[in-house]
């Protein structure tokens, strides 16, 4: 299979360079030539255009930021679906609204190309282990066919149902991760003002049944949301803001984690317009 890699951030990098280890005929694309350069001692080949690199590619994975974005590169005037021959296929690994993907799907179709949401969870670290969380939706047989290559920077690899699953999956974590965020930081606070020692009550409660991914990350930055704002923050306001549009949509109430994730976002200085 002949994959095509758009995304070469601190994740998305890690995991091109994991497929191209793994022997895959691979061709990448980026807006800035400085991305490529990490690759300049690899087999990857180099495409001049999103649409050169789907003419390329029987697999095209995409790991930008947002929705405007991911939607430039697959149906843009020079997208993928402009050179992707009928039978290929589309992985959109970023964090997107799933009617984004359902959309783009729609209109894949209509060319013979299969597009499967699946988005990432873990970061570059993650990605460089082979042990990112794959969060995939789509049809049946076209996950089947490409498993082998998220195998390669994902384990495991969870199939969530049908067109946009994984994208909704993924929003209820991160929603639930910064929910967790200020629970755990006010946790730490409180701890501090009723005289128990943060350092021995960080090293309780990741013993304990309070322990979360999210206390891991305040105690590493001892108590404070502040370094986790600075680069988490805006991606973080956004995935609360898709989740609490999509329950909206379905006129489902949210509850307590929405209110705990607002606590968050207020406290990094990144609150929802809408909250």
């Amino acid at each position: 299979m002949r994959v095509g890699f758009i995304g070469l951030g601190s994740q998305g990098g890690a995991m091109a360079r994991r497929i191209v280890e793994a022997g895959y005929e691979t061709t990448l694309w980026a807006r800035r030539p400085e991305s490529l350069e990490p690759y300049s001692d690899t087999a990857a080949k180099i495409a001049g255009s999103p649409a050169e690199l789907g003419a390329a590619s029987d697999l095209a994975c995409v790991c930008v930021v947002n929705d405007a974005d991911v939607r430039e590169v697959i149906d843009g005037e020079q997208g993928i679906l402009r050179g992707m021959s009928a039978g290929g296929v589309i992985a959109v690994h970023s964090t997107v609204h799933p009617d984004t993907c359902r959309e783009l799907a729609e209109k894949a179709a209509a060319q013979g190309i299969s597009l499967v949401d699946a988005p990432v969870s873990g970061g570059g670290m993650g990605a460089a282990a082979g042990t990112l969380l794959v969060m995939v939706g789509g049809n049946n047989d076209v996950v089947a066919r490409v498993r082998p290559v998220f195998e390669t920077y994902g384990n495991p690899v969870v199939h969530l149902g049908g067109i946009g699953a994984g994208e909704v999956t993924k929003l209820l974590n991160n929603l639930l991760f910064t929910a967790n965020l200020s629970t755990a930081s006010s946790t730490m606070a409180l701890g501090e003002k009723l005289g128990v020692d943060p350092v021995r009550l960080a090293e309780v409660l990741a013993r304990g049944s309070g322990n979360s991914f999210a206390l891991g990350r305040i105690t590493a930055t001892a108590g404070s949301l502040d370094q986790i704002a600075g680069h988490a923050g805006e991606l973080l306001r956004k995935d609360v803001t898709l989740s609490a549009s999509l329950a909206d949509a379905a006129g489902a109430t949210v509850g307590s984690v929405l209110d705990a994730a607002d606590a968050t976002l207020a406290q990094m200085n990144y609150p929802r317009q809408d909250s």
